[in-house]
Order: C-alpha cells, then structure tokens, then sequence
C-alpha cells in the first residue's frame, strides 16, 4: 500500500497518544485526516484546530462522506483499544475496507528508513522522546513517532527535513497486542520486561516470548541496549548477529556513578565502555530516569554527538508531560503529576519523590487502570502505594475493559500499611484534599485522572496561605 497516495484516512480512537501522532504525520502529508474518539479531550481539540475531522458519537452518520465514498483510496486506521462492539468498527470490517492496526501503519512509514524502536513495560515514553531529543539538539535529521506530548516540542511527533538527507526514525514500539512485531529496526531498546497486559498474553512466559521475538527483528549487525534486568529475565545470551549492551544504575557495560538527588533535578556521571562524561544534568527526575538517559546516551555516542553537545541536549531536556511532571516546586509545597499504571513504575516514581524531599509527606492518589491489571498485580500495587505516607485511592478507570466481579480499588486497601488511606470519588477528592496539610502531593494512574491535575495545581496555587 503506498500510504502517500491515499485520499482519506479515518482513524478509531484518534485521541489516543500514538494514534494522533500518525494523524498528524497524514495531516502533515496533505491527506484528508478524520476519525472517532469515545471523548473529547485537549488533544483531540488540537486535531481538531489543526483541521482534522472528529466525532464523539461511534454512528455511521458521523463519518465524513469522503471516507464512505472512495473506498479503494481510503484507510481506516484502529486501535485494540476499541471496543469489541464499536459500530464503525463493524461497519468497516464488514464492507471490506482498508483496515489497519496502527502499529501495521507505523510498521509501513518506517519499513524505508533506518528506525530506533524503544520497547519495554516502563520507560519506553521518556526513553524514545529522549533519544529523539538529543538527536535532534545535536544537528541530526530524525523523525519521531512518540507515546507522549514531549515538553520541548509541545507534540508527540517530530518530523524530520525532507531536504535534510536520511533521516532516522525513532518509534515507540508498543508490547500491548504485540504490536512492536511489525516494526523494522536497526537499533532496539529494551528498558524492561516486567509482566503486564497478561489479559492478551495470557501469562508472563508468553508475554517473554513476545519480547524476545521483539528483539529478533534486528538484523545483522543490529543493535541492542537492554536493561540488565530484562537481560536476566529473558535468560539472553552471546552467539546473536547483533551486538548487545547491557546497561543499568549500578550495573552492567554502560552505568551511573555519582547520582544526587535535589528538587526538581538529578545530577549523575555516565560510564560507558570507552568513554566517561561527568557532571550530567537530569531535568527530569527520577533513579529510573537517569537509566532512560544511560540508553540515549550510549546511542547518541553511536550517532557521532560529542560529550558536551550530550550535556547541553541533555540539561535541555523538558520531559514529557504526565512523566514526573512537576506543576508546583515551593518551599512549602510540592505537586507531581505521573502516568505510572504498573506496581513497578510506582514503585520507581515514588521512590525518587521520597529522595527528593526526604523530609516531607508524600501523600498519593491514585486512580488504578484496568480491571484486569488491578486484578492481577493487587499485590504489588499495594506494597508500592505503601511508600507513601498517605494514599488516596480512586476507583478503577477502566478503559476498553467492562468491570470483573469483586475486582474494585478498594481491594487495595487491605494491604496498603501507609499511616493513613482511603477512597474517595473524582468529585470528593479536591474537597478532601483542602482539610488536608498538603506538603509533597502526587497523582499518579494512567486514567482521566488527568482532568483533575489542572483543578488541583490551580487550587494549590491560589490557596497559598491555608494550606
């Protein structure tokens, strides 16, 4: 299919990350750009400014004319996302259109040109937009297909100079309905293999399998930069036709030495196997960000950048919004807001919030994703909740799933051992957080616990002197 000729693409479930990014690249080319979204949102008001078509309603009578008339020269674009009963999604796959998942598109922009794809349970966001930052501040040609709203460039895709020579690709390579298995790349990232998403995978063996069928799509002379700990977990070894680099914190052929944790930054050294850059600065914080950085780093050394181009890339560095996002950095208060969904990256987040203000409450709230999730890892969420020093939970957000019988937030509860917790709905958490004595605050889920960060950034700016 030769995507440059089409007429029309209408995308199910335009207002998600990875797919607005692909209707913009088609916005971009010149094709008519339309689609269906359950909500509107901030992004899918930006589509929309931008001159993309949208619908709030899953009818047929929403669907532009265009896309229902030229059959042959349309493509509808969908996420698994969508529901199993969505009416346009039955609609075309009854009538025989053009239907692509949205990894199989991505999988065609990027078949032509040399492509990093950065895949893994955690990381995959910051580790991507970072690589395509440092890239692109150090004068290299590169586009950029990213799950996240980058805070440098205010968008999820970077488009490269169609008169700037080859450009390199840097993707996002997405494990969710092994969707990364039809990307083509040169250089892999793995930055972790923790289980996740066993409701399509089935178990974590499997899931495993599918990370490993990831990193055999390098070709010869590939190359690979794991994390030490997803090297153990999928029990790898030497004899491959790409080389492998293994890198971690404290661990392996790349690592961190000197780390320091302050407000609103950390400071650490990258050790690699022929070279040393000291005094590094991290705007955005977090121990498992500066891990995303070791692998940015180790690639942009391949790319030919210099030590202090990567300094000055990486101390301009902004991070992506709803990763480690701080809103609010005062003496008395502190608000973070983090996409975090998994006990693992909890874990992570909270951790680096507890070095950084080592002195302070941390309350948390969280909104938990997925029935299935919430399901399969209670456990390990309520032991990493319990890092913080009050947790306030929300209901399951649940996405594409419909409930599961006795699966609730309040599951949680039993085994969260902080000093204080609760539950609490959307509408009663910002009264209950007034009465509260708020010193380091973080939202933290991958819900629409984002329509509740405004409100509370505002009202903790306002309210000043009560809090």
């Amino acid at each position: 299919m030769n995507l440059k000729s089409l007429h029309s693409v209408h995308f199910l479930g335009i207002g998600g990350i990875g797919m607005s990014a692909l209707a913009r690249w088609f916005n971009h080319i010149g094709v008519k750009v339309s689609g269906y979204d359950r909500t509107p949102s901030p992004l899918t008001a930006e589509l929309e400014k931008e001159g993309m078509e949208i619908s709030y309603v899953d009818k047929m009578e929403t669907v532009p004319g265009t896309v229902l008339q030229d059959k042959a020269n349309t493509l509808i674009v969908w996420t698994p996302a969508m529901p199993k009963d969505s009416v346009q999604l039955d609609y075309f796959r009854d009538n025989c259109f053009h239907l692509k998942k949205r990894a199989e598109v991505l999988g065609l922009i990027t078949s032509g040109m040399p492509t990093i794809a950065v895949a893994g349970t955690h990381g995959k966001t910051t580790t991507s937009s970072m690589i395509a930052h440092l890239l692109k501040s150090g004068g290299k040609n590169i586009a950029a297909f990213l799950g996240g709203l980058t805070q440098n460039y205010n968008n999820n895709l970077i488009l490269h100079d169609e008169e700037g020579g080859e450009a390199t690709v840097v993707v996002e390579a997405d494990e969710f309905d092994r969707s990364f298995l039809h990307l083509h790349p040169n250089v892999a990232v793995l930055t972790s293999a923790d289980p996740d998403h066993l409701d399509i995978y089935g178990d974590d063996s499997k899931m495993m399998d599918g990370f490993r069928a990831f990193i055999a799509l390098l070709p010869e002379k590939g190359q690979l930069y794991i994390h030490y700990k997803a090297f153990e977990k999928l029990g790898l070894s030497g004899g491959n036709p790409w080389k492998t680099t293994i890198y971690g914190k404290d661990k392996g052929e790349v690592r961190a030495e000197n780390i320091k944790a302050f407000p609103g930054t950390f400071h650490f050294d990258y050790v690699g196997q022929s070279q040393r850059i000291n005094g590094l600065e991290l705007r955005m914080p977090g121990f498992h960000n500066v891990e995303n950085a070791l692998a940015a780093i180790s690639i942009s050394l391949d790319f030919g950048l210099t030590a202090s181009e990567i300094q000055k890339g990486l101390s301009s560095y902004k991070g992506v919004k709803r990763r480690f996002e701080i809103w609010i950095q005062e003496e008395d208060r502190v608000f973070i807001d983090d996409y975090a969904h998994h006990p693992e990256e909890i874990r992570a987040f909270l951790g680096s919030v507890k070095a950084m203000y080592p002195d302070k409450k941390l309350t948390a709230v969280f909104q938990p994703h997925l029935f299935t999730r919430t399901r399969d890892f209670a456990k390990g969420f309520s032991e990493s909740l319990s890092l913080a020093d009050e947790v306030i939970l929300l209901e399951i957000y649940p996405a594409r799933e419909l409930p599961i019988a006795g699966v609730t937030a309040s599951m949680l509860l039993e085994g969260i051992t902080s000093p204080q917790k609760s539950l609490k709905t959307k509408e009663e958490l910002l009264d209950y957080l007034k009465q509260c004595k708020i010193e380091v605050l973080v939202t933290i889920g991958a819900g629409d616990i984002d329509r509740l960060v405004e409100p509370i950034a505002n009202w903790m700016k306002q309210h000043e002197n009560q809090i």
